[in-house]
């Protein structure tokens, strides 16, 4: 049965966060512009709340982990993290211009360089492959907290997944190509979930430490990659605006584990 959530939450995740973004991309420019930003402060509510409030308490409580080796994977996770978006593995855009892609112009006057989108499409699939490994260790350790970790994936996806489409555009992809190339990169999720099942219901001695690799990137995502892009609105109205919105991911979190816990109960 467990096996079975995992591939279920795989795909819809991804399906759900493609889905998204396509819609998204078809809205006028300035309408998706001023979209971004909240959909931005509403992932790092659901990604710190996933952090602090599922993943690390469901690593502390387990059995064969110490606090000690937990805190030491939570840093050595974030450390591994920031050397891996160093190496361009794994770049997260959220605005229609994107240094790390190697264009610091906007997309739509920047010239096309399909290197460029071919290194996003695998930047993507290896996030992806990594983001299916989570969701089974969220699993395999409680249901709630696999539900609660793939919707903390799907929020931060979703603004991911516009950059991405946007990026291959800029590359000399059509639309729909990018839109289908975008989607495919979201099967090596369903991957990840499947060998990690397979991998970790025979050693749950690492689930734990997983658990805090899982945590570890949504804090690293979300305090170096999307943070710093809501501090380019330093206006009292639009820090307002940002603050809510961080509640209220941080509550759909709160209220999803609330609602899952009567659910199973």
């Amino acid at each position: 049965m467990t096996l079975l959530w995992i591939v279920l939450f795989t795909l819809l995740g991804g399906a759900a966060s493609a889905g998204a973004a396509g819609t998204l991309l078809l809205l006028p420019d300035r309408l998706r512009e001023r979209l971004l930003p909240s959909l931005v402060s509403y992932a790092v509510g659901a990604m710190l709340a996933a952090a602090f409030l599922g993943l690390l308490p469901e690593a502390f409580e387990h059995h064969d982990a110490s606090p000690q080796r937990v805190t030491g994977v939570l840093l050595g996770g974030i450390l591994l993290f920031f050397v891996l978006e160093k190496f361009v593995l794994w770049r997260h855009c959220h605005t229609d211009t994107c240094a790390a892609h190697g264009s610091q112009a906007p997309l739509a006057t920047a010239r096309p360089w399909r290197a460029t989108g071919a290194l996003v499409l695998i930047g993507d699939s290896v996030h992806n492959l990594i983001d299916g490994v989570l969701i089974a260790a969220a699993f395999l350790t409680d249901m709630r907290l696999g539900v609660l970790t793939a919707l903390a994936i799907v929020a931060h996806e979703i603004p991911q997944e516009i950059g991405d489409v946007a990026v291959l555009v800029h590359s000399g992809y059509s639309r729909g190509k990018a839109m289908l190339y975008n989607l495919l990169t979201n099967l090596p999720t369903l991957l990840g979930g499947v060998v990690a099942y397979f991998a970790l219901e025979s050693a749950q001695g690492v689930l734990p430490y997983v658990l805090t690799l899982a945590a570890a990137s949504f804090i690293y995502i979300a305090v170096a990659d999307l943070i710093p892009d809501l501090h380019r609105r330093p206006e009292p109205a639009a820090t307002a605006a940002q603050v809510a919105l961080i509640g209220a991911g941080i509550g759909t979190i709160v209220l999803s584990h609330w609602l899952l816990g009567h659910a199973v109960h």
